[in-house]
């Protein structure tokens, strides 16, 4: 069984499956964290794989950039591969004084510019929240690890170089964390299909002071997210 996007066969997915944007952030993981890891999918580039981690099966996808691409394939991976929890890995924004680049966020909702949940929710706002067993767990897990993450709302957004100057300050004061491009059409599209997805986020850009890590900065500080990340999906499999 093959998609139009994927071209693995029906049981070559674990159930759990972390989701970087940048399908060579798959390759990383799968490479640097998973044992036996497997690349089973690499249509249009996009690289999937399967390994183990904790001696239990886990598999990684990129999903590209926007919510567009990402619905796409978490569609796919649930409703033609048996997917059950997605977790997102990915970068992204901090609007929130408090929060400084290199800290984690776990998004428990996700706000949006997008009228891509209102098109399946007859115009109607949508509040896409993530899964609350899923986003337990990764606090839980944080605290064992004593590491510090923040929780709260992300502001997921169609356009990287968003028109709206003052748009941060909007999301401060309404006390939204970060912004990113794929945790609403994520939590959206697992809602749907009765499947569990939770968004990890390492910042990267601070939005209000203006300073960015540099792409190694980048690879070394995702080391914190994509363990708590491992952790939360291996043991929520058990």
């Amino acid at each position: 069984m093959t998609t139009p996007h994927i071209q693995a066969k029906s049981e070559q997915f674990a159930e759990t499956c972390l989701l970087p944007g940048d399908p060579l952030r798959a390759k990383f993981i799968a490479e640097n964290y998973l044992q036996r890891a497997e690349c089973i999918t690499s249509t249009r580039n996009m690289l999937g794989y399967t390994g183990f981690y904790n001696q239990q099966p886990v598999s990684v996808m990129g999903t590209g950039m926007g919510m567009p691409s990402c619905i796409l394939y978490a569609e796919e991976l649930i409703k033609e591969y048996g997917v059950k929890r997605l977790i997102r890995v990915g970068s992204c924004g901090s609007t929130d004084p408090e929060i400084s680049l290199n800290d984690i966020v776990l998004a428990a909702g996700a706000s949006t510019d997008s009228n891509a949940n209102r098109h399946q929710f007859n115009g109607y706002d949508y509040a896409a929240i993530a899964d609350f067993d899923l986003l337990s767990r990764a606090v839980d897990v944080a605290k064992q690890q004593k590491k510090t993450v923040k929780v709260g709302n992300v502001f997921s957004t169609d356009s990287f170089y968003h028109p709206n100057r003052k748009l941060t300050a909007m999301l401060n004061r309404l006390h939204i964390l970060a912004v990113e491009m794929e945790a609403a059409g994520l939590y959206s599209v697992a809602a749907r299909h009765r499947a569990q997805a939770l968004a990890i986020l390492t910042v990267s850009d601070d939005l209000i002071t203006q300073q960015h890590l540099s792409g190694d900065e980048r690879e070394r500080s995702f080391d914190t997210m994509i363990t708590l990340a491992l952790t939360v999906a291996t043991d929520s499999d058990g």
